[in-house]
């Protein structure tokens, strides 16, 4: 689902968004040194953070500004103006990019359709246009202005998350830590030292390059507010949205500080608000695992399977394949080089939906020739690197987002204790370098968090829809359930291997979400679609 359309000064590819987890993306780049991830996932509003739907009267100006839309290509492009920090609305401001597909048929129109595609860091204004013409003769396109934001700080926002350059992204990647796996204690406390001043130098670079009042006010208790403030902008008396992945955690967290303000909420690869980081990250990766497997036995039946065709030996033969990067990168026409992790990354990207297999297994059976531009194509879309080596900074905003969002682990002994769940739970990926001890950058970051992880607590919400697919790689089914209980939500289950359902090309999910939209019809208790099998 990629299109291409102009935003402010150039043009820019816009493309629904996998919902990158930036600590598995570092893993697996600095896993060579045994930078162990934690999860990005969910945590909401916590004490002390609570936001109220009626806005104040310094913030009367934000909620009713007329937004100027400007022609972008075939939609209409917009800026919306919200306080950096809500504590201080008099201060620095930061302007949101917006786009809009306007309805089809003005006369039916019921009003706005909020669209996010998770990340954190993806682009809304890209999901947007992506969806445009998926939905553009539907119901959906008939009767609602398709809107699409870039949360503060991502895409086309302004100031937009700076952490570093496009060489040094390039780099990044590359980075080896050793050439073999630490001998001793003293060689892993030497390794993982190391890895500590990598995080510390990665949080003093976005400090210098984007500002501490910025990385303080990027969480999604921010998001929240700035979307009712959209909300009121765009003339909608309550809010429509469909929220994919990280998207969830916007919507479900905008509930719980606004419920009053809601028309209809469908969250569709849930993160669970109340779960440990830690337990959400095991969770995660064994879900992976669980879509490597499933990958596995689809390629077996193919013709050519460079993983053979024993399933249950696949994650063997992938490791054979895949462990030599580690010490010997793979040399690319380009002058780059494929590193273990962006081979790890490539097949990790993959596997978000049966529709990327075949692609998968063209990757591998070109890497065992001794190639590797496949794989890195695939890696270069998910940390948004285009041709021309510019990166989205989507990876950058990941990291910041991530960091306010919940309580950093400053305890190396339980990072210990994770790395060895991490590399139990998803064995595709161990490099065989052994658990670490190194904490991430959040455990230095320059900000306190914003949210913490509890159970939402959102009195006078509308019932809304949660859909959650039993295989799902990035966001395990229990996730949604969890969430769908926690926000007495009705549950649409997605039976297949894929991360989110809706408006993706499944009849059963999209009639049913499109029903909801149009005529707050929920779906009978219980209700399940089985999504199609890869072609």
């Amino acid at each position: 689902m990629n299109t291409t359309t102009v935003f402010a000064d150039g043009a820019v590819t816009l493309s629904r968004a996998k919902p990158g987890h930036w600590r598995r993306a570092l893993a697996v780049v600095a896993v060579l040194a045994l930078a162990v991830p934690l999860a990005a996932c969910g945590s909401a509003l916590g004490a002390g953070t609570a936001v109220g739907p009626v806005p104040t009267p310094e913030l009367h100006r934000f909620y009713a500004q007329k937004l100027d839309w400007s022609r972008c290509g075939k939609f209409d492009c917009g800026y919306l103006e919200v306080p950096l920090d809500y504590g201080q609305p008099g201060g620095k401001t930061a302007r949101l990019a917006l786009l809009r597909r306007k309805a089809t048929q003005p006369s039916q129109r019921i009003g706005s359709l909020v669209v996010n595609p998770g990340g954190p860091g993806a682009s809304g204004t890209g999901l947007a246009a992506g969806l445009a013409d998926r939905v553009g003769n539907s119901a959906l396109g008939e009767r609602f202005d398709l809107v699409g934001f870039d949360p503060r700080g991502v895409g086309s926002s302004e100031p937009a998350i700076k952490c570093h350059t496009n060489r040094e992204r390039d780099d990044d990647r590359l980075y080896r830590a050793e050439d073999h796996p630490p001998a001793n204690e003293v060689e892993r406390r030497a390794v993982d030292a190391k890895w500590e001043q990598y995080a510390k130098d990665e949080v003093a670079k976005c400090a210098e390059r984007s500002g501490v009042d910025l990385l303080a006010n990027v969480g999604t208790r921010d998001v929240a507010r700035d979307m009712d403030v959209l909300r009121s902008a765009l003339g909608d008396r309550k809010l429509s949205y469909l929220g994919f992945s990280y998207g969830t955690r916007i919507g479900y967290t905008y509930a719980e500080a606004f419920p009053d303000n809601v028309r209809a909420l469908v969250l569709d690869g849930a993160l669970d608000p109340n779960a440990n980081p830690a337990d959400e990250l095991v969770a995660q990766e064994a879900g992976f695992q669980q879509a490597f497997d499933a990958f596995a036995a689809w390629c077996a039946k193919q013709a050519q399977c460079p993983l053979g065709t024993d399933p249950l030996a696949a994650t063997a033969a992938y490791r054979r394949l895949v462990l030599p990067l580690l010490n010997k990168p793979l040399p690319l026409p380009d002058g780059r080089k494929l590193a273990f992790g962006d081979a790890v990354i490539g097949t990790d990207s993959s596997l978000y939906g049966p529709q990327n297999w075949e692609g998968l297994r063209r990757g591998l059976e070109e890497f065992a020739a001794g190639r590797g531009q496949i794989l890195m194509a695939i890696a270069d879309d998910y940390y948004g690197r285009n041709s021309n080596g510019d990166y989205t900074g989507a990876d950058d905003a990941r990291m910041a987002i991530n960091c306010v969002d919940e309580k950093p682990n400053t305890d190396q002994a339980a990072e210990l204790e994770l790395s060895r769940r991490v590399l139990a739970a998803a064995p595709f990926e161990d490099p065989g370098y052994g658990p670490s001890s190194a904490r991430s950058a959040c455990a230095f970051w320059p900000a306190a968090p914003t949210s913490v992880a509890h159970q939402p607590h959102a009195v006078g919400l509308p019932q809304v829809m949660v859909i959650s697919t039993t295989g799902d790689p990035a966001t395990p089914y229990q996730a949604g359930v969890d969430l769908a209980t926690a926000l007495n939500a009705r549950l649409l289950t997605a039976h297949g291997t894929k991360h989110t359902a809706a408006m993706d090309g499944d009849r059963c999910v999209d009639d049913i979400v499109t029903r909801y939209f149009t005529d707050l019809a929920l779906p009978a208790q219980g209700a399940s679609c089985t999504l199609a099998p890869p072609a």
